[in-house]
């Protein structure tokens, strides 16, 4: 447990009585479901300036769509950074130098390269494509990067920038032909042909020769082959190869269909593609081709030696509807594209991370680049389905040490790999470790980390030598961070309940930390809120305790029973109970509405939610919509026992996954939930993406039975309670269509007491403040007509 069981006894049982102060501020739907620019709006990108010292951030300004950029002056005060001054600016996550003299600058596709002794700052590339993938070279140089397929080296000494592999996916023009027996009986009978045959490629070798000779001269192209799209690429430092990823041309056959928009400029109705649905074919698997740069030797490096690549996970599955069985090895992908590939700073080490396309196997292998050989290093599987996160991994300074991020344990950690095949745990327990940096020589390893509640986020560090976890902040909220280019002090973006994303300092030792603006308005910073009172309540069902935020009166009237409202978030692997700002902000806002009219509310963290490790992640798997419900149910028995809530008048809405809850809840537990709201809700698993539920539900050829328990539409027949459903017309997430064959479904069972609100200048988040109204004035309408009574 990650806290002693008198604690959670005393947390289950508190009152949670708010910090004493002024009353609530009242607030209006139309305020709450007001353009957020009333608010303040939060940093959204912050990054030290070169020399440490000075400060920089994103920001959107108010009444507009334009982000500014801002620095801070010595009162705090944030100035906007004139367009004339843009040229000279830094850009986040600058690449260092071995010595951390120099660094690499990213900024609008072009490469710029800082001097941190004097501030000099050099620009490399000013190109019309886009540059990447920057890096130093081995001997610290030369500048490497990518523009479209093909690689350059910018010297710093000849200030000459000089192509080092251009990737071709065509076929080799100088290549041999095809054995053909006509060609070969034509240049047996003619000795014209045959001499002009000759003299061709005497031609070729001799252009080839020179060029491969003269080191002013662009090196040949790399032909990969006309039947492959090259999906990314990684150079070795020291310049000699090249790691590439390809996927079969034109291999995906799925269908992709025409999301209409009715609401146009023109007047005339119009379409987009759609995204494609999950199915069996799924997105194509990738191979991984090495390629020595001074040969141009290309060679495929076999998977067969990955471990498990020959075993079907799936097998039962696949046999159990009749469907062939797994031949060779399975499909893999290498998902991070280039940053599948870690090159070691030298030049010296590789390491590629692979993905089973069937979700339930990741492998990090490094190359034996002699050889062009696969060698495994790691293996991680899950029965249910490998995560796509925390898959971070790299090299440290001294080239031979590999870390990664592995959720192995049951959370996810960092762990170390030396030269010699050992390897270690640099950080455990139960809780999770994101968000990885080391400082410059490899000796620390800083991340944020939830070790006292999983919504409770700071800036941890551990050292290599020992491991010890050291927490540097204590602010509960910590969105992200940065270590400043001296590697002495920490920059922070972080959040609360009802503050918005703003700027902090602190060393990177731990100590006071310095907040550093307020990005609120003053009418938005008088208000006083209902402080949400993030609490744990006890699963029946085996589960660790559900964390959950309850919005209730600071104190409750004797013998009065309150209706309840339970909200959901979406995502399904989202968190909600913590102590960042909200991504519901608005709907935390409603919440306090919903108080100030009689309700009470719980927001829960079901499981699957983030935060809390591979068992509750997991949770879901073959079966949405199923432990998640029996947590709500356990929340609702909660509130009446604990919190005077009324079982008989009840009401749950959320939206995306959290609309696809709602449905599970009216439709499964008709008789505890009397209303809902399903916003852009998914009612039908097999027409949703490939990527998110085939993790979770295999493919629907493969696993049906797993997509007809886990989709609304199969119990739309069970519907009794009150039903509001939302969505916006032109969602390019979870389609309209969604909500529309369910309304179908409806009409067809000759349902009562349910509607459907269409949006038609709506996707999937909506924008436009009159929807936003529109929608949560149909929702609170419905709890007032349907919970009051």
């Amino acid at each position: 447990m990650r806290f002693v069981l008198t604690f959670l006894a005393a947390t289950i049982s508190a009152t949670f009585a708010p910090t004493a102060g002024a009353a609530p501020t009242p607030i209006t739907l139309e305020q709450a479901m007001a353009h957020p620019d009333w608010i303040g709006n939060p940093v959204e990108a912050a990054w030290w300036g070169w020399d440490s010292r000075q400060i920089y951030f994103k920001q959107k300004r108010s009444g507009s769509p334009v982000r500014d950029t801002l620095t801070l002056d010595a009162a705090g005060n944030a100035k906007t950074i004139a367009a004339s001054q843009l040229a000279g600016l830094d850009s986040t996550n600058p690449i260092y130098n071995r010595e951390h003299t120099r660094a690499i600058v990213l900024r609008n596709g072009d490469v710029f390269e800082r001097d941190l002794k004097t501030g000099a700052l050099t620009q490399i590339v000013r190109g019309s494509s886009p540059a990447a993938a920057a890096q130093y070279s081995a001997d610290g140089n030369h500048v490497q990067f990518r523009v479209g397929q093909d690689w350059f080296s910018w010297s710093r000494s000849e200030r000459l920038i000089a192509p080092l592999a251009l990737l071709r996916a065509a076929k080799d023009p100088d290549a041999a032909p095809e054995a053909d027996f006509r060609r070969d009986l034509q240049l047996r009978l003619s000795s014209t042909l045959s001499r002009l045959k000759e003299e061709r490629d005497a031609l070729r070798d001799q252009r080839n020769a020179e060029r491969n000779g003269d080191a002013t001269r662009a090196p040949l192209p790399v032909y990969l082959g006309e039947k492959v799209v090259i999906d990314a690429s990684a150079l070795s430092p020291d310049g000699r190869y090249l790691l590439v990823i390809t996927s079969a041309k034109d291999g995906d056959k799925r269908r992709v269909g025409k999301m209409p928009k009715y609401v146009t400029e023109s007047g005339y109705e119009e379409s987009d593609d759609e995204r494609k649905r999950v199915s069996e074919a799924g997105p194509l698997e990738q191979q991984l081709k090495l390629v020595e740069l001074a040969t141009r030797k290309v060679s495929e490096l076999s998977l067969a030696d990955l471990p498990g690549i020959t075993t079907d996970p799936l097998a039962e599955l696949r046999s159990a509807q009749h469907l062939d069985a797994l031949k060779g090895n399975r499909k893999v992908r290498f998902e991070a594209g280039e940053h599948a590939i870690q090159w070691s700073a030298n030049g010296a080490r590789v390491a590629v991370m692979a993905q089973a396309i069937d979700n339930k196997d990741r492998w990090i292998a490094s190359v034996d680049l002699a050889k062009a050989k696969l060698e495994p290093l790691h293996r991680l599987s899950d029965s249910a389905w490998v995560n796509n996160r925390y898959n971070d991994f790299g090299w440290l300074p001294d080239h031979s040490t590999l870390w990664y991020q592995s959720e192995e344990s049951g959370y996810a950690h960092i762990y170390l790999r030396s030269a010699d095949g050992k390897t270690r745990a640099l950080t455990s327990g139960k809780w999770e470790a994101s968000n990885i940096e080391w400082n410059a020589d490899g000796s620390i390893a800083y991340f944020l980390c939830n070790p006292k509640l999983p919504g409770t986020y700071e800036v941890c560090a551990s050292t290599v030598r020992d491991g010890s976890l050291r927490e540097l902040t204590a602010l509960g909220g910590v969105e992200s961070y940065s270590l400043s280019p001296d590697g002495r002090k920490l920059l922070l973006r972080h959040s609360s309940t009802y503050i918005p994303t703003r700027l902090a300092s602190v060393s990177s030792s731990g100590g006071a930390v310095t907040t550093l603006n307020d990005v609120r308005t003053p009418d938005y910073k008088a208000r006083e809120w209902i402080m949400p009172q993030i609490v744990a309540v006890p699963s029946t069902h085996g589960a660790d305790p559900v964390w959950a935020k309850l919005y209730r009166p600071a104190t409750l009237e004797a013998g009065k029973k309150y209706p309840i409202v339970m909200f959901v978030h979406g995502a399904g692997y989202l968190q909600n109970a913590s102590q960042r700002y909200p991504v519901y902000f608005r709907e935390q806002m409603f919440h306090n509405l919903l108080v100030e009219k009689g309700y009470i509310v719980l927001d829960m963290d079901y499981r699957a939610s983030l935060g809390y490790g591979r068992n509750w992640r997991t949770a879901i798997y073959r079966q949405m919509g199923h432990p998640e419900l029996e947590d709500y149910l356990d929340g609702l028995n909660w509130l009446v026992a604990q919190h005077q809530g009324d079982a008989s008048k009840v009401g749950i809405y959320g939206g995306s996954y959290g609309g696809f809850m709602t449905f599970m809840a009216l439709l499964r537990a008709p008789e505890q939930f009397k209303a809902g709201a399903a916003l852009r809700p998914v009612t039908d698993w097999t027409t949703y993406n490939h990527e998110y539920t085939a993790n979770i539900l295999n493919t629907p050829e493969l696993d049906p039975q797993a997509y007809k328990v886990s989709s609304p539409i199969e119990y739309a027949d069970k519907l009794q309670g009150h039903l509001l459903i939302a969505h916006g017309m032109i969602d390019d997430n979870v389609f309209y269509q969604d909500s529309v064959r369910m309304a179908q479904r409806l009409i067809e069972l000759k349902k009562d007491n349910w509607e459907l609100a269409s949006y038609p200048l709506e996707r999937h988040g909506f924008v436009h403040p009159e929807s936003w109204y529109d929608e949560y004035r149909r929702i609170y309408q419905l709890f007032e007509r349907t919970l009051k009574n």
